[in-house]
């Protein structure tokens, strides 16, 4: 629970009129309904404690990601994945594009780890490359944090570029933290899974929060050959973390193939629609494989929105960007529509 600081997130309904809100980036088709189903026959057993192991969970995800079950290890939303990797690990100098999610830096300021950041250039689309790369080479980093695709910029990382990426850590003995959370919501994302018997540094961070609209849940998962390291995170959580009605939801939501095809269809649609009315605007809007788009604009425009009730996500507090640049959630056309015609009223 935050106290006494605001949230650094997206999210930010509580509290404030909103009737739209693009800040979050969740499955623009809603909860399945098998979800829902889901979590509402779980209501009968809240009298009991969930199973601290996940045991139907784990089993339907090993399934699903065709991986051992030895290979997951499962927590309360990606977040406490990522804080618990951090703590388990304790690494002493990290390397992180810039701009990215945020919790990656603050699990790793938590237990004094320096972070240090590899720029990327709005003039390249924040794109990672080969600039990249030699910067990896270079690094005395023992851990390298990835996105893809990136949260906020909604570029995937090119498959040549992971793979050398693979190869530079191996080399070097640096673990390699990617983040795959928005790859099911992605166009043409590569995962990494096909490494990780050969690769026990890498470790890859997956969640259904988005991916099946369940962010009220809470429900993430990790995948690793390295037990030692599950093990180890393991012990830096309680042994309930995951609630029972959020692994019974897990469970159903595995089994909607159709729900996210549907969803990948919608989302190339509306996110060409929505790139093309933003640039008509004359907002400067970054290329995207996933379901949000980040832009930039010479006038505020959060609190003249969010007088309107639509709220949008602020990315002022990114570094390396700042002032002016905004990310939208990627939705169906009739709430999109509403998104540019509030945005040209304001502009």
């Amino acid at each position: 629970m935050l106290y006494g600081r605001g949230n650094p997130h997206g999210g930010g309904q509580y509290g404030q009129p909103v009737r739209l809100d693009f800040s979050v980036n969740t499955n623009p088709l809603g909860t399945p309904p098998a979800v829902m189903r889901a979590v509402e026959a779980s209501a009968g057993r809240l009298h009991q404690y969930p199973d601290p192991c996940c045991r139907a969970l784990v089993a339907a995800l090993a399934a699903y990601e065709g991986v051992p079950e030895a290979y997951i290890l499962c927590g309360c939303g990606a977040a406490e994945l990522i804080f618990a990797y951090c703590a388990a690990l304790r690494p002493r100098r990290a390397l992180e594009l810039a701009p990215t999610f945020s919790e990656y830096a603050a699990a790793l300021e938590a237990v004094g780890c320096q972070v240090e950041r590899y720029a990327l250039r709005p003039e390249d689309g924040f794109a990672v490359g080969e600039g990249f790369l030699q910067a990896l080479e270079r690094t005395g980093c023992d851990t390298v944090f990835l996105c893809n695709p990136n949260n906020p910029t909604g570029r995937l990382i090119q498959p040549e570029v992971l793979e050398d990426a693979c190869g530079v850590c191996v080399r070097r003995g640096i673990r390699l933290f990617v983040d795959e959370c928005f790859l099911p919501l992605s166009s043409g994302g590569q995962s990494l899974k096909g490494r990780l018997a050969d690769m026990p540094g890498l470790f890859l961070l997956k969640a259904l929060t988005k991916s099946h609209a369940m962010a009220g849940l809470r429900l993430g998962y990790c995948l690793s050959g390295d037990g030692t390291l599950l093990e180890a995170m393991s012990r830096q959580s309680q042994p309930w973390n995951v609630p029972l009605p959020a692994q019974e939801a897990g469970v159903a939501a595995l089994g909607e193939r159709d729900y996210l095809e549907a969803t990948l269809r919608l989302i190339d649609t509306e996110r060409a629609w929505l790139r093309q009315e933003l640039e008509g605007l004359g907002l400067a809007v970054c290329p995207s494989q996933a379901n949000f788009l980040l832009f930039r604009s010479g006038r505020e425009l959060y609190v003249p929105l969010l007088e309107r009730g639509v709220l949008i996500r602020d990315c002022a507090n990114y570094h390396g960007l700042g002032q002016g640049w905004y990310r939208v959630a990627v939705k169906r056309r009739e709430e999109n529509q509403a998104l540019v015609n509030a945005l040209s009223a304001v502009l």
